[in-house]
């Protein structure tokens, strides 16, 4: 009797570990009774189930971050580069993404390798560059577009690494030292267009007044004194004499 007892027990714990199961709040799981799938994506919380005539799949549905492994582009302008780029994905329909694709991990991967590829050989180095968040929305778009049939929504795609060859990165060195010299050199020559053009508007004024002369030279004299040691030779303009000599003349 006590054996009876003892095996129905273990039957009902059997049937209860088979049958129940708990699913997380970010998980949903798509089940099927005898091949079919059974109505919409269940969960979360307590999933009762049929033992041998139902299984269950688990879906995730929270944002998987894939890194898109270097792939060679060969840009519209013929340069061999290297790129990888990281992927952010996640699944909003359960049962599209177990019935209609085999694995949409690999399957995502895949898609995501061969467009990546695929649009920056459409774009010049220069635009790799300069304009990555416009290709990163366009890979976007493609790959969203591609997917939406697995159920899975492609948040975005950042091109996270261009990978240059050696002798491109030598030449663009040598571009960006020389744009940094050009600019130096304009910038040097507009500034002494503008010093030039100061000296000329101080000398017009000063020699509209002889007496402004004086006084700039004799304040030149003052501020050079105190801070030369040796000795200075200064021209002395006899312009400057004019005013003393002239109450003695007659």
């Amino acid at each position: 009797m006590q054996f009876g007892f003892l095996f129905v027990l273990v039957l009902v714990a059997l049937f209860f570990a088979m049958s129940v199961r708990i699913l997380q709040e970010y998980e949903r799981g798509v089940v099927f009774r005898l091949g079919r799938v059974l109505g919409h994506a269940k969960g979360p919380g307590l999933i009762i189930l049929i033992p041998f005539i139902d299984r269950m799949v688990r879906i995730s549905t929270r944002t998987i971050t894939m890194d898109i492994d270097p792939q060679d582009v060969i840009c519209r302008d013929n340069i061999t580069l290297k790129v990888n780029a990281v992927l952010y994905f996640r699944v909003v329909d359960p049962i599209r993404s177990v019935i209609n694709v085999e694995n949409y991990l690999y399957a995502t991967t895949m898609l995501a390798q061969t467009h990546l590829r695929s649009v920056l050989g459409r774009h010049t180095l220069d635009e790799l560059l300069v304009e990555r968040n416009k290709i990163n929305a366009e890979l976007q778009h493609i790959l969203d577009e591609n997917t939406d049939n697995w159920g899975i929504k492609v948040s975005a795609v950042e091109v996270k690494h261009i990978d240059l060859p050696l002798d491109m990165q030598r030449a663009m060195a040598k571009e960006a030292e020389a744009e940094r010299e050009r600019r130096a050199k304009i910038i040097a020559a507009e500034g002494e267009n503008q010093a030039a053009t100061k000296l000329k508007e101080a000398a017009d004024k000063l020699s509209g007044n002889p007496v402004t002369i004086q006084l700039r030279y004799l304040q030149t004299l003052m501020a050079m004194s105190p801070e030369q040691k040796t000795t200075i030779v200064f021209p002395l303009p006899i312009d400057l004499l004019k005013p003393f000599l002239a109450p003695n003349q007659k």
